[in-house]
């Protein structure tokens, strides 16, 4: 059973730590700006490679500190994710972070995240996430590529004329919720 409770956080008014340069930082760090280009990054390493350097130096809003790990580098921060080679530092980080009451994701060691980084699907306004609860990476990304080839780009433009109908009615929040409702029916049809 899947127990997490799922929410999009505003990466972009929030400090992130990201502790590692390598091939699983670079991801993360590609995954946090795909979602979120001006997600406010600051990454710990003590070397970065290439491919972190060049995604790291397109993005404005990330600051790369060449340094081992210090549990100085949590302070000011909301969320950490440890994305070290070294199990130990990698630990060290998780529990640094849960005593400063941190959100911590640990690459690659479910039983040490509070939180997943899970597959995005981004149409415009429309944005979803999808989980597979830490067992399958690779599931979560196929369902992500499924469901980009069959959203219509054309949402956005719905949603932006939902959003300019629903600002025109007046009334109390019930009768607001009625009307959308009433105009939303057929975004989904059941079939019996």
């Amino acid at each position: 059973m899947n127990h997490l409770y799922p929410i999009f956080l505003k990466v972009h008014e929030l400090n992130v730590l990201l502790i590692g340069g390598g091939n699983v930082g670079t991801e993360k760090l590609e995954f946090l700006l795909k979602s979120s280009p001006k997600a406010q990054v600051t990454a710990v390493s003590r070397e970065f490679s290439q491919s972190f350097v060049d995604l790291a130096t397109k993005a404005d809003t990330v600051t790369m500190i060449e340094d081992i790990y210090h549990e100085k580098y949590l302070g000011a921060k909301h969320f950490v994710i440890a994305a070290t080679d070294d199990k130990a530092v990698n630990k060290q980080i998780h529990d640094d972070g849960k005593e400063r009451f941190l959100l911590v994701n640990v690459a690659d060691t479910p039983e040490l995240c509070d939180f997943y980084l899970g597959g995005i699907v981004t149409k415009g306004n429309l944005k979803v996430a999808i989980s597979t609860n830490g067992k399958s990476p690779t599931a979560a990304k196929r369902l992500r590529q499924l469901l980009e080839e069959v959203l219509p780009d054309e949402l956005d433009d719905l949603l932006e004329n939902l959003h300019a109908y629903r600002a025109t009615l007046k009334g109390d929040f019930e009768y607001k919720v009625k009307a959308m409702n009433e105009v939303t029916a057929n975004l989904v049809k059941h079939k019996n």
